[in-house]
């Protein structure tokens, strides 16, 4: 039916936003570029962390305390910003403006529109299966032609 289509529409969007975000950044850190600055007060730089799963489980793993910190945030994250509210506008599935932000969607037609959603769900079907690849071999071990040493 309609109502679990929607459904799925709406967590295959949410998640192939996420796994784009994750597979860029998974990308960059591996390249080398981290934020400026201390992470902490204690002086410890972005760029002394490990990179994939090294950051979670691993001899220079992020503080258990600051993971607890991220996946709060990411908590709060879900619960109240990226969520669908109703009677705001919202076009489609995943629409997450809810009458809020715009960023020129509303200047485009319909056949574009559609277009760059097309885009944006493809690609998020791109990057679960890129990120998914990348935690395999990084587990796997060896080396990848773009990353490097996993």
């Amino acid at each position: 039916d309609q109502a679990r289509f929607d459904r799925l529409r709406f967590v295959e969007i949410k998640h192939g936003r996420v796994a784009m975000l994750a597979f860029l950044g998974n990308i960059i850190t591996r390249a080398g570029v981290y934020l400026p600055g201390n992470i902490d007060y204690a002086g410890h730089s972005f760029s002394s962390f490990g990179n994939g799963w090294a950051a979670i489980d691993g001899p220079n793993a992020i503080p258990q305390d600051g993971v607890s910190q991220i996946l709060l945030f990411v908590g709060l994250l879900e619960a109240s910003v990226m969520i669908d509210v109703p009677d705001t506008g919202n076009e489609f599935v995943g629409d997450f403006r809810n009458g809020y932000i715009d960023f020129g969607w509303d200047t485009f037609d319909e056949e574009t529109k559609l277009s760059k959603r097309a885009i944006e769900l493809n690609n998020g079907r791109a990057a679960m299966m890129g990120i998914l690849g990348l935690m395999v071999h990084e587990q796997l071990g060896g080396e990848l032609p773009i990353v490097g040493q996993m």
